[in-house]
């Protein structure tokens, strides 16, 4: 990478409260993948230096000047981006570094990447993003600022019309900005921005994917996935389940679902989960639960925390239903996804 490299950008149309200032952004076509020449452009056209992140709001001229410079297939997925009202606006935000985003034009672009599968979870800096972000009514006519929700909704009912909100968070849905190819969600609601979603993903009705989380594969999912879970390819998280993340209180610790994976009905997990390993219904396994190691025969080998078997592959966790114990034993086979539900998304 060059001095004057940038890390990623988008343009994109900007959402504005009544003040004026900007509340959310959609980026059509983020890229991250820019040329040292182009690059010098884009933080010219911010009036950046290297290494700095920022946004600025353009005018129709200064539009289509840098899409002249895009890429082809990147120009033309930008083509024809327009401003209807005055409460929208056209921005081009320059990320020239991986830095903690410090507006909302930066945290939406980094979710944005995420969802357009451009880097993975963890892949970015989205430290003090929260405090970023502002808490918007997403609605049927947009995201709306809470400050601007009363007099909007007395003017779409003065206007006939019944104004929905389908939530009030800092998060929107994410097929409201991207829908990632090869995935199948039942409910959109529950998969927020800058969730990553693999192809052959299944997100079935109480599935729930936090965004810098996600799955990397064909993958089904029928519980959990909390911020900064990351699923492997070909695994299953049933219905019911889930995964402890590291919000609310859930500590610093990555917790990973490997490959060929499953997690049953009503269980969950506070600790990494090796490649083909099994917890059975019903069984939530912290990271300092109590777990007795056993060998093929059934004899114990030690009893340890969940968290010193977390690169132990091919094992089911279960819970003896005579003396209650929570037990790891070897497993033969590894789960299978039908291939019929994913490989078709």
């Amino acid at each position: 990478m060059s001095n004057n490299s940038i890390h990623s950008f988008g343009i994109g149309i900007a959402s504005k409260n009544a003040a004026g200032d900007i509340i959310e952004v959609l980026y059509p076509k983020p890229a991250n993948e820019v040329s040292a020449e182009l690059s010098a452009a884009l933080l010219g056209a911010c009036g950046l230096g290297a290494g700095e992140c920022g946004f600025v709001e353009l005018d129709s001229n200064q539009y289509e000047q840098l899409v002249s410079q895009l890429p082809e297939a990147l120009a033309t997925a930008l083509a024809g981006l327009q401003v209807q009202t005055t409460q929208q606006a056209l921005v081009l935000c320059v990320l020239g570094a991986d830095l903690a985003p410090t507006s909302i034009p930066e945290a939406f672009l980094k979710l944005q990447l995420l969802s357009h599968r451009l880097v993975k979870p963890h892949g970015v800096k989205l430290d003090g993003m929260f405090a970023v972000l502002k808490n918007l009514a997403w609605t049927n006519e947009g995201p709306i600022d809470l400050a601007d929700l009363p007099a909007r909704r007395i003017a779409a009912r003065a206007a006939g019309r019944t104004l929905d909100v389908a939530s009030v968070d800092k998060f929107p849905k994410m097929t409201d900005y991207v829908v990632p190819e090869g995935v199948r969600i039942a409910d959109a609601a529950r998969v927020r921005l800058g969730a990553y979603l693999g192809a052959g993903t299944t997100i079935m009705h109480e599935g729930f994917v936090n965004f810098n989380a996600g799955t990397l594969g064909a993958a089904m999912i029928e519980g959990r996935i909390s911020a900064g879970v990351v699923v492997g390819e070909n695994s299953d998280l049933g219905g019911g389940c889930s995964t402890m993340g590291t919000l609310s209180g859930g500590g610093k610790e990555i917790i990973s679902v490997g490959r060929d994976c499953l997690i049953g009905a009503n269980a969950g997990i506070g600790f990494p989960l090796a490649d083909g390993c099994t917890v059975e219904a019903g069984l939530y396994v912290t990271a300092g639960t109590k777990v007795r190691l056993l060998d093929a025969s059934g004899a114990e080998i030690k009893q340890v925390k969940a968290r010193e078997l977390s690169t132990l592959q091919h094992h089911l966790f279960r819970r003896n239903s005579i003396t209650g114990a929570v037990e790891c034993v070897p497993l033969k086979t590894s789960v299978t996804l039908n291939e019929a539900l994913h490989s078709h998304n």
